[in-house]
């Protein structure tokens, strides 16, 4: 079997999702995992996908051919990674200000660890007006790292952010 990773984005309408999935079915593919979600006005989305690799350049032809109704580039997979890696779930919560992002993601390659998982937006503030920033984040902690470290490394940079921060182990 071949583990296929599909980049896609289109100008969102109906019927994006069940002509990829025709696509992926009727070429001997299995629809693994996604990600999708419309964000202003594209529908954008990770798809992984297995198929055996006497079908994957049939399925390959399939999705890349779907132009007009989505752009898809096809990437190789790889297998899932070790199970020895310790996972973490961030949750943070601030006023909305540039660089949060890139602070946060900075002090966890720092670290070594990799986000697995990542969801992000705004929304108005209740009582005070403004907007608010919120992430949460799945990470995986590489073996050997001291999560004490980084958990103490995140909660400074949330005190300099002023963004509340929950990190738990999953």
């Amino acid at each position: 079997m071949r583990n296929l990773v599909l980049s896609v984005i289109g100008d969102d309408r109906a019927g994006l999702v069940s002509a990829l999935a025709d696509a992926i079915a009727t070429n001997g593919g299995s629809w693994d995992r996604s990600q999708l979600a419309r964000l202003a006005g594209k529908f954008a989305g990770i798809v992984v996908v297995t198929v055996p690799g006497g079908d994957a350049e049939r399925l390959i032809a399939a999705v890349t051919a779907l132009d007009g109704l989505l752009e898809v580039e096809v990437h190789d997979g790889d297998a899932a990674p070790s199970p020895a890696w310790t996972s973490l779930h961030i949750e943070l919560l601030g006023n909305d200000r540039p660089g949060i992002v890139q602070e946060i993601s900075t002090a966890l390659s720092t670290s070594g660890a990799s986000i697995e998982h990542m969801t992000t937006g705004t929304r108005e503030a209740p009582m005070a007006g403004g907007l608010l920033f919120e992430a949460q984040f799945d990470v995986r902690v590489p073996p050997g790292t001291e999560l004490a470290a980084v958990r103490a490394d995140l909660e400074l940079l949330a005190a300099e952010l002023l963004v509340d921060l929950d990190i738990d182990a999953a």
